[in-house]
């Protein structure tokens, strides 16, 4: 591993999306050529560059999420041993260097942009917006995992000229990073709006742009819905509650002049159309189903949450244990080691539903969807007094995350998984039914207490192990659903962290400016937007 100023700026960089790997490194093998780049392919090369952290792969999830995310989410289950709270170096450090790599391409997009005449930079301007708009949503996550983080000085080796020690970059205050995030974005929501693009550029545009297609409305929507997304995050935290409350009304107030992902057809995801290019998740597979590890198991409570609520989405997501007689459970993370074990050896446990997710070469990469923007809308809602507008964002999440994975479902070109048949998908009536049951009808819930809480479950199970990121921030941030762990007293970190720490290389290569947060750099201290 290197620092982040000295990742290599080798490109990546993305002609058109059938691409092979080998053609990028063939192409760009040596520092130096990144001269020859475009903005055109530059913009596709920031996509590229973290593709594998957003599509699920085999390092995104048995390296890093096996035993961190998906253990703290309670999304999938494990077998209790020492130390297991404490995030493991190898997953996070590739989470942190992916990040680096993708920034150091958008830094390069923005020294070749800047070397472009004003009339240039006009007709090229989409590509700047739209790599801006991913590199601030995939900004977010990491200051959600990591707190403060090197970002405005970041990535900046080859518009420094190589020169390492200029290079390194200062911690910017996460708090500092969300003012810049939510500032910049909403400059780039109006500018989309009276942008014009030629139709040579929109022709370039729709070729590099593997994520939206080049469809400028898509984009205008992801903007938006990154916009909402962070001002909910932040909305307890006294210094932004102000801005959230008003930036969100003025979003929501205005569809036309700030639209929203509305829909799953809208849904902003890295679709995968061949398996046989690099945007595929083959590798979904062996990091989730390496069954000596328990990456596939249910976990006991949102098992028992769907079963106690005839969730529709339960045979879509998950499958009973191959000798549990149809029954779906899950591994209790009280329970000892020893019971834990005999009871996935006996084949008793549930296991996710590998037609759905993990043999789903098609399976997509989640950026932002429908069900998630309307869970954002009902607890903004519920917040402003709007129960009836609260109720009906709430229902129609519901409705959405159960078509969205039928969705999912219906793409997957996995066949003959011995002893498991295809599921069916779900009903509109099961879900009508589901959505009026007693645990899940909003009326259930007598004070809003109670129906923040209905929110943050949904937001749980639509989650899942599907979106970890998002899953932790706000599981951390509402403090719900109230999830039980085992005491690990044989270790200093006894239960869940609340932040990832600080990889080591970068607090050996970039000890002067690491000083400054190494007083917060531990296991315990909160988010700042984690304020309850």
């Amino acid at each position: 591993m290197k620092k982040i100023s000295l990742l290599l700026l080798s490109g990546l960089l993305l002609a058109n999306v059938s691409c092979k790997e080998s053609e990028f490194t063939e192409a760009y093998p040596d520092p130096a050529k990144i001269s020859q780049t475009t903005v055109e392919k530059q913009f596709t090369g920031v996509m590229y560059a973290n593709r594998d952290y957003v599509l699920p792969g085999y390092r995104f999830y048995f390296v890093t999420l096996r035993t961190t995310l998906n253990h703290y989410n309670q999304a999938t289950g494990w077998i209790n041993d020492s130390g297991q709270y404490v995030p493991g170096s190898s997953g996070v450090e590739d989470v942190w260097y992916t990040y680096y790599n993708m920034l150091a391409q958008y830094r390069e997009l923005q020294k070749v942009y800047a070397s472009k005449t004003a009339e240039q930079q006009k007709d090229l301007r989409i590509f700047m917006l739209a790599a801006s708009i991913y590199v601030y949503d995939q900004t977010q996550s990491m200051v959600d995992l990591f707190g403060p983080i090197p970002f405005s000085e970041a990535g900046l080796l080859s518009t420094k000229g190589g020169d390492y020690v200029a290079s390194n970059a200062k911690f910017d205050t996460a708090e500092g990073i969300y003012t810049f995030l939510l500032d910049d974005l909403k400059s780039i929501a109006t500018e989309l709006n009276t942008l014009t693009i030629s139709a040579g550029y929109q022709t370039a545009f729709k070729t590099q742009d593997f994520l939206n297609k080049g469809d400028v409305a898509s984009w205008k929507r992801y903007a938006n819905s990154l916009r909402l997304r962070i001002l909910n995050r932040v909305s307890g935290v006294s210094s932004f509650q102000s801005r959230s409350n008003t930036e969100m009304a003025e979003i929501l107030n205005n569809p036309t002049t700030y639209p929203v992902v509305e829909t799953n057809a809208q849904n902003i995801q890295i679709r995968v159309y061949d398996i046989n290019t690099d945007l595929n998740s083959k590798g979904f597979r062996d990091g989730l189903e390496s069954t000596d590890w328990f990456g596939n198991t249910a976990g006991k409570a949102i098992i028992d949450n769907m079963n106690a609520n005839n969730d529709p989405r339960l045979p879509i997501l998950f499958e009973p244990g191959a000798n549990a007689g149809g029954k779906y459970i899950g591994i209790d993370p009280t329970a000892t080691s020893a019971t834990q074990t005999a009871q996935y050896n006996a084949g008793q446990i549930a296991i996710y539903n590998r037609y759905t997710l993990s043999r789903n070469q098609f399976f997509p990469g989640i950026l932002i969807n429908a069900p998630q923007i309307n869970l954002i809308k009902a607890e903004y809602y519920l917040r402003s007094g709007n129960d009836a507008s609260a109720k009906t964002a709430y229902e129609t999440a519901i409705r959405q995350s159960v078509q969205f994975y039928n969705g999912i479902l219906a793409l997957t070109n996995a066949t003959g998984i011995t002893g498991s048949p295809v599921p069916t998908a779900a009903s509109d009536a099961s879900i009508t039914a589901y959505i009026a049951g007693t645990g899940v009808n909003w009326s259930s819930a007598t004070n809003a207490t109670d129906k923040l809480k209905l929110i943050a479950t949904q937001k749980w199970l639509h989650y899942n192990l599907v979106q970890p990121y998002e899953n932790w921030a706000d599981i951390r941030r509402l403090d719900y659903p109230t999830l039980s762990f085992q005491t690990d007293n044989a270790n200093n970190q006894t239960l869940p962290p609340v932040r990832w720490p600080i990889p080591s290389n970068e607090i050996t290569y970039n000890g002067a400016n690491y000083a400054a947060v190494k007083a917060t750099d531990n296991l315990t201290t909160k988010i700042f937007w984690d304020a309850k």
